[in-house]
């Protein structure tokens, strides 16, 4: 097989959830390889994942060979509040995901809840009722940078109200991480905190709504299987030729494997020029956000 320049054989697309329970709906992964081929859910044991049996896929299917592997999910949160947590020190991203797990060490499956209710860590957080007059909605540059492509509109990772809260998922996601860099250290690599290295599997945070957005559904879920090869051939993938219904979960999933396969040719992906030294500490980046055009 001859492996495209960048030397992925695989392009993974893990839609998260950060919910306590067991197993979730809301978790789904795709997966597609290089070329053109259409993408396919991979599907999770019994029939449903949990965040654990993620966690075991990826060590035993996709850490042994490079693949590019998206979780939507956001990677760090934005450190202009998290960096209290960590008074005199110049932390980095590695320091803010030992802390996630050394509150949260006791929730079961990568659970993150525990940090956001932590005395410290925790005190950025809007939890619930109005909008308390401390809290100024804190975003990551990445986060500003995606909602000026037009890309779409990242909630902060410090809201926890309402139905588009994303903090817990990226808690258990940073959990995950940690856990996974430990476990393969000499296969993974997290971007943009680590360079790609040939050999290695690339983890980058990714968000479904910037491939959506990418293939003229704007604001819309895609919810059945003709809008999914819609989408696919808008990314140079062969149709998916699912029929009725799709799960958005599934479709975002099977949209964002395809849509990773698309960018990782684009040298513009791995280096947009707003990011910055922070981005690569401390706050993380958006994969395919500030690239132009």
């Amino acid at each position: 097989m001859t492996l495209p320049p960048h030397g992925f054989r695989r392009f993974v697309a893990i839609d998260w959830s950060g919910a306590r329970g067991k197993r979730y709906a809301g978790v789904a992964v795709a997966e597609c390889a290089a070329g053109h081929e259409a993408p396919r859910l991979v599907t999770g044991p019994g029939g449903w994942w949990s965040r654990t049996a993620v966690f075991d896929w990826l060590r035993t299917e996709r850490v042994r060979e490079p693949a590019l592997v998206g979780i939507d999910c956001a990677f760090s949160l934005p450190f202009a509040v998290a960096a209290r947590g960590f008074p005199g020190q110049d932390a980095t991203v590695f320091d803010l995901w030992d802390a996630v797990e050394e509150v949260c060490a006791g929730e079961p499956d990568f659970g993150g809840a525990p940090f956001a209710e932590h005395a410290l860590h925790g005190a950025g957080f809007w939890h619930r009722g109005p909008q308390p007059d401390w809290y100024d909605d804190p975003h990551r540059a990445t986060e500003l940078a995606c909602r000026a492509d037009g890309l779409g509109n990242p909630q902060s990772p410090y809201k926890l109200i309402g139905s588009k809260q994303v903090g817990k998922g990226g808690l258990a996601g940073m959990r995950m991480l940690r856990a996974l860099r430990i476990a393969e250290p000499e296969r993974v690599a997290v971007w943009p905190f680590e360079d790609p290295a040939p050999g290695r599997t690339v983890l980058t945070e990714m968000y479904p709504r910037l491939f959506l957005k990418r293939t003229g559904f704007g604001q819309r879920k895609i919810r059945d299987g003709a809008e999914v090869d819609s989408a696919l051939a808008q990314l140079g993938s062969r149709p998916a030729g699912l029929t009725g219904a799709v799960s958005d979960h599934d479709s975002d999933a099977l949209v964002s494997a395809a849509g990773l396969r698309w960018l990782a040719g684009w040298p513009e992906a791995w280096a947009p020029p707003a990011l910055d030294e922070r981005a690569r500490r401390q706050e993380g980046w958006i994969f395919g956000v500030g690239m132009g055009g």
